[in-house]
């Protein structure tokens, strides 16, 4: 059965080949800078943070 399933049926089982591991990529990426504090939200309090110092 899972022989047919991976059968050539068009390209699609070759776009799960590359898609798959891209968004598993991409998924541990946005993982570590969540845990890491380096995602675009915690970069703009970091500079309002910085600013409120200065003064």
């Amino acid at each position: 059965m899972i022989g047919t399933v991976l059968a050539h049926q068009g390209g699609w089982d070759e776009i799960l080949m590359v898609a798959g591991p891209i968004a598993i990529i991409v998924g541990l990426l946005a993982i570590v800078r969540r845990r890491l504090g380096t995602g675009p939200l915690d970069q703009d309090r970091s500079t309002e943070t910085a600013d409120s110092e200065i003064d």
